[in-house]
């Protein structure tokens, strides 16, 4: 069984101190997404990236806001009205069924997700059904250490070597991992 996030705690997802360790802008402008790109937020949860990502593609740019429980989406759409961003679009998805037509987006981001996910495969196939070719997937996961503060349990946790193997399986170029900050690291994969 995996570790599956509690909407009651839906307070951890944004708050000082994970602004501090997960500064939303400076993550995606590190992950190289710009201005008119267009990016499917997968668990987008309350909008921690959500927004962000609305800013930084702009009026030109799209951003798909996904997730599979609908007060994640209710709770970022009212975040999203009282900015008056109209360049997102909140889409309640499956697990393995993201609702949008193949090849909808140039990037796809899942901000600590994928260990959420029952069948990791199928996950990261549909990802890529949505990617345009040569997209951009951006991971981001927590690490596997003992003295960790914040996150899921260890054991529902996955290691980023093991994490890499799957998504080559799963037919990605594995294009860098690397250390985010001391709680997550990230992996960058193309299709």
């Amino acid at each position: 069984m995996v570790h599956k996030f509690n909407p009651a705690n839906q307070h951890k997802l944004d708050n000082p101190e994970r602004r501090k360790l997960l500064p939303p802008e400076e993550t995606l402008s590190r992950f190289g997404l710009a201005e008119g790109d267009s990016i499917a937020d997968i668990g987008c949860g309350t909008g921690y990236f959500t927004l962000s990502a609305a800013r930084v593609v702009g009026t030109q740019g799209k951003v798909y806001a996904l997730d599979i429980m609908p007060e994640m989406l209710e709770i970022a759409r009212a975040k999203a009205k009282e900015k008056n961003f109209k360049n997102i679009e909140f889409i309640q998805t499956k697990e393995t069924d993201f609702i949008l037509p193949d090849a909808a987006v140039e990037r796809a981001l899942a901000c600590l997700v994928v260990h959420e996910a029952d069948d990791p495969i199928a996950f990261f196939q549909e990802v890529k059904r949505i990617l345009q070719i040569g997209g951009h997937f951006y991971i981001i996961e927590w690490t596997r250490q003992e003295n960790s503060k914040m996150g899921p349990p260890l054991e529902h946790r996955i290691d980023g070597k093991a994490l890499s193997t799957v998504l080559e399986q799963a037919g990605f170029q594995n294009v860098e991992q690397f250390e985010l900050n001391s709680e997550m690291y990230a992996i960058i994969v193309k299709k």
